[in-house]
């Protein structure tokens, strides 16, 4: 069955144009507020949306969005929170990955996580801090609920290593532009563009989405020339950071999204 994932990845690709996915953490800055946000990035032009599991223990995460999940996880959020707003999120027909480190997967019960996002109306997980060498239980989880299943690639992967995650990916490949953790850069690596060249010299016909660092209309422009994704994570975070109220955060990430949406669309033309 194709996930609802690839049918808006593939729209994109038929339309000639990159998608946007937008990230936001589960609970900042509440839990029906960070729902409301992920669904005004959607009506801002998001056309994916990453919910992130808040973790203690972030390993990609930098400092824009290690402070909002720290707010999230000593407000109490919790797994079921995030179930509750992929579900809520999927409402606008958008589809939602999960962006979740493993541990809390395992400890939920690899399957029972699975058949919980499933039936929240998930598409899938993007896992970034396992291989899928080490991820063979949720293969097996996701395959028997039809789920996609997202891996990272990053400038130090050898082609080997970047075979054999194009093997075990679904739905797209997360390609990270640079080594690092997550934040806004006033320039776009030059390694983006070469990582979505050798994934693609792999000769796998996946989709490549390019995350870390893209925080403006012009950035987004400049990856959707090359990339089939433009991932956007701590721009948005930080837009509800600023915020004086959670209102004000809501339509400051909607315009965002706006923004956004207008350089990924501009990126091809």
């Amino acid at each position: 069955m194709t996930s609802r994932l690839t049918e808006v990845l593939a729209a994109a690709t038929a339309e000639g144009r990159a998608v946007l996915v937008g990230y936001l953490p589960v609970g900042y800055p509440s839990v029906d507020g960070s729902i409301a946000a992920m669904r005004a990035m959607v009506d801002g032009g998001c056309d994916v949306i990453e919910v992130g599991l808040p973790y203690s223990d972030p390993v990609l995460d930098g400092p824009t969005i290690q402070a909002a999940v720290e707010v999230a996880l000593t407000n109490g959020t919790r797994t079921d929170d995030v179930f509750r707003a992929v579900a809520g999120v999927t409402e606008t027909g958008a589809p939602v990955v999960v962006m979740t480190a493993w541990n809390p997967v395992e400890r939920r019960g690899v399957g029972r996580f699975a058949d919980d996002l499933r039936a929240a109306g998930g598409s899938g997980v993007i896992l970034p801090d396992i291989v899928p060498e080490e991820a063979g239980e949720w293969l097996e989880a996701a395959a028997a609920t039809d789920l996609d299943s997202v891996f990272l690639v990053a400038p130090s992967s050898t082609d080997e290593r970047i075979a054999s995650t194009l093997a075990a990916c679904r739905g797209f490949v997360y390609a990270a532009s640079l080594m690092g953790v997550t934040g806004t850069r006033s320039a776009i690596s030059t390694s983006a563009s070469v990582i979505v060249e050798r994934v693609r010299a792999a000769g796998v016909d996946l989709p490549v989405c390019v995350g870390l660092g893209v925080s403006n209309a012009e950035q987004a422009a400049e990856v959707a020339r090359y990339a089939d994704g433009v991932i956007v994570g701590s721009a948005f975070v930080r837009a509800l950071l600023d915020a004086p109220d959670e209102a004000s955060g809501v339509e400051a990430v909607r315009q965002l999204a706006q923004d956004l949406a207008a350089g990924v669309r501009a990126g091809r033309s």
